[in-house]
Order: structure tokens, then sequence, then C-alpha cells
């Protein structure tokens, strides 16, 4: 079967398309053949080394949709033929998912309704299921409120902007290009600032009447970790969520008690779908609110699976909109 590995930690020219062999399922593992393969940027990371994978040779990916091949031994969640996605996520579930197909636990493996095709699916449950957990759980949005999403155009991005929108709720989003800034007012952002051109903390303050955000939600880190404090008022909450722009480097709490008795979350995937039973409730909460369409799912590049180092080199280009897949041959 063909995967795409790397050997060695580095950028995207250490991926390699190749054969490899993945044997028969365990007890309790389904064998998922692959239709489509999400790419997320923690695969990037995966790739440098910054969220060290298992072992080398490994295969990288942490998502995907597909049809169930096989089952091993008591396997009861799902059989042969069943359409099913997964998110993989924490040190129980590696990354493997940019291959033709892979082994998967099969109390992870989320069923797929008919009306959502294999591309849709590869793209949502990540990046659907953090932004459940992100405004659900880590900081429940409410009606009436204003809130901050950096990367409004990205795929997590453009999923909270809607649902946010959606519930109500101002959204207040930052991009760095024109064009990125067009697809995020089109998704749910009232409001669109250009990191590269403004002042943020000032204009957020400009929109909210002097008052900052209860929330920010940031997936960029080091780049924007000050100034997504500078945008909240007292006692708000920065969600941080990923680190694009490399991990934010060691501060002095205390400056959060000067900038007005403020909080801040580092909100990891794994912690909030521990059990299946919390998978399937959020997974359900992602479906239905893309089936009433009031999320779309933007995949905007396809690239075939042999080609992931040039899906690699386009999201460090920061050039990319919505969502990435691969397609299998």
């Amino acid at each position: 079967m063909k995967a795409v590995r790397i050997h060695a930690y580095g950028g995207p020219e250490q991926l390699r398309y190749e054969d490899i062999e993945l044997g028969t399922p365990q007890p309790g593992e389904a064998f998922v053949k692959h239709k489509a393969i999400g790419v997320n940027f923690a695969d990037l990371h995966n790739c440098q080394g910054r969220y060290p994978l298992p072992s080398l040779p490994h295969v990288l990916g942490g998502e995907a949709a597909g049809i169930v091949e096989a089952v091993g031994a008591g396997v009861t969640y799902v059989k042969v033929g069943d359409r099913v996605a997964y998110a993989a996520g924490g040190p129980k579930f590696a990354p493997g998912s940019y291959a033709q197909g892979r082994m998967f636990p099969a109390e992870r493996l989320i069923p797929i309704p008919k009306e959502i095709d294999d591309i849709t699916a590869a793209a949502l449950f990540t990046k659907g299921l953090t932004a459940q957990y992100l405004i659900k759980s880590v900081y429940p949005i409410q009606a009436g409120e204003t809130i901050v999403v950096h990367a409004a155009a990205g795929g997590v991005g453009l999923f909270i902007a809607q649902w946010a929108a959606h519930l109500g709720v101002r959204v207040i989003g930052v991009v760095s290009s024109e064009e990125k800034a067009e697809m995020a007012k089109a998704n749910g952002c009232q409001h669109v600032l250009l990191s590269s051109e403004q002042d943020i903390p000032n204009r957020v303050r400009s929109l909210t009447g002097g008052q900052g955000v209860p929330v920010v939600f940031d997936s960029i880190g080091k780049d924007t970790f000050d100034v997504s404090l500078r945008c909240l008022r007292p006692r708000g909450l920065m969600v941080s969520y990923g680190s694009s722009s490399g991990r934010v480097p060691p501060f002095d709490i205390f400056t959060l008690n000067g900038l007005g008795s403020l909080s801040v979350t580092s909100a990891a995937f794994a912690w909030f779908v521990p059990n299946r039973e919390e998978l399937l409730m959020r997974a359900a909460d992602v479906v239905d609110v893309v089936l009433r369409k009031a999320v779309k799912i933007h995949v905007c590049q396809q690239f075939a699976l042999k080609d992931a180092a040039l899906a690699h080199r386009a999201i460090e280009s920061r050039k990319t909109l919505g969502s990435t897949v691969l397609i299998p041959e």
C-alpha cells in the first residue's frame, strides 16, 4: 500500500511516497480504505518535529474519510461497508492518514451521513470538532457577544466564524491578506482586520466601545499572543489552540494582572474527545450544523496523495484558503 512517510524531521522535502505493509486488523481495529485525506497544520508540526512522532520512519496525517473493508475481533461499532471518518489526536491515536488506507481503533470511527461526500468528510471532523469544543466548552459563546478569531479564513477559523454568527455572535476576524478578508466577510465575520496593516488591539477596542472582547481564539501563537491579550476586556479569556507562527515564548504571568486579571488557556484536541461518547456527541453537533447549512465546508485545495509535499509547501506559504485535502490514487 502506498503512503507518505518521513524518515527524518524537516520540511516538505522529507516527505516520501513509498510502499508500506499494514497486515490485518488487530482486535478492536478496523481497516479503512481512504477516499480522501484531510491536511491540518499539525501535520507540518509533526513533519518538523515540533510535535514529535512515536518513531521514525512514520506516516503523517491525522484525518481521513473512507470505507471499512475489514474488522478485527470484537469490533461492534462498525461493519464492513460502512462509510466512516476519523480525527486522530493525542498520544493514543498517532498520525498515519497519509496513505491509501490504515488500521484505526474502531471505537474512534465516526459514521458519515449520506448527505456528506467523502471530500467534505475528510476536511470536516478535525476542524469541526476543534471549533465545537472551543465555542461550546472552552468558552461557551453567547448571543450578543463580540469575539475575535485569528486566521479567520483558515479551516477552523471559518468554522468558528460561521457557527458563531449563526448563534448570534458578532465576529471580528483577523486575516493576512485581502483575498482572505473577502472570504472571511462572506463566512460569518462582520468585521475583518488585516494583521499586517492595522493596530489590531486599538481597532478591536474601537469596535467594542473601548471595552475589548471577552474571548480571543488564537491559532497563530508567537506572533499574535501579545496582540490577543491586548484585545481582551478585563477578566477576558485568551484561548490558544495552535502555534502556526511558533510557540509562545515564556512570559511573566503577572502581566495578566496588569492587563485586567486576564486568563489564558491552551486547549488541546485530545482532552475534549477522551472517549467514544464525547467524540460522538461533539461529532453529532458538527454534522447537525453542517446539514442545516449554518456552516459551509470550503475545500479550496486538492492534491494527489503523492503530491503531499506540494500541499505542505502551499500551507507554509500562508496563501491557502479554507481546507486542503489529499486524494489517494
